[in-house]
């Protein structure tokens, strides 16, 4: 019996941490998101920026999770990035994404310079949170969305991107 736990810790080990804990928070360089954002495709991605701590951003979470649920197998893709910062991962990101239950793609953004990316990201935000980019990347359109959002927010978000 103790040979059995042992291999299935070792597999489990070397097939990945997030099989044994349940849904994975990769880390993501701006420049990555950068390229995510401005690669060609018909594909139109919705980022949404949060933070375990955002009340606001928790709220908005699940208008998220039904929206890649409603768009599954098409050209929307759903990308949630934590910006509670890498020491974060694993004390607060990593188990908050394992209790809510979600299946959409989280990130957490590896960058300090926090006016840097904001700047990058989109010129006119704050900084506040919660933020949405909406990105077309058939017909170059962006949107920008600074604060709490509902699910009708962002289908009609995404219906005037996609036109």
């Amino acid at each position: 019996m103790r040979k059995i736990f042992f291999l299935l810790f070792i597999y489990a080990l070397t097939t990945g941490i997030s099989a044994v804990y349940g849904q994975s928070v990769e880390l993501i360089k701006l420049t990555e998101l950068e390229e995510m954002v401005k690669k060609r495709g018909s594909e139109t991605l919705v980022v949404n920026f949060w933070a375990t701590w955002c009340g606001p951003c928790v709220k908005e979470l699940p208008y998220f999770q039904q929206l890649h649920d409603k768009y599954a197998g098409t050209a929307v893709k759903v990308l949630l990035i934590s910006l509670d910062g890498k020491p974060m991962l694993d004390k607060k990101v990593i188990p908050f994404v394992n209790k809510v239950g979600m299946t959409t793609d989280f990130f957490l953004l590896d960058e300090t310079n926090q006016q840097e990316y904001i700047d990058r990201i989109d010129r006119s935000w704050s900084g506040a949170l919660p933020a949405t980019l909406i990105v077309n990347r058939g017909n170059d359109k962006r949107l920008f969305i600074e604060g709490e959002v509902t699910l009708e927010k962002l289908e009609d978000a995404l219906r005037e991107i996609r036109q």
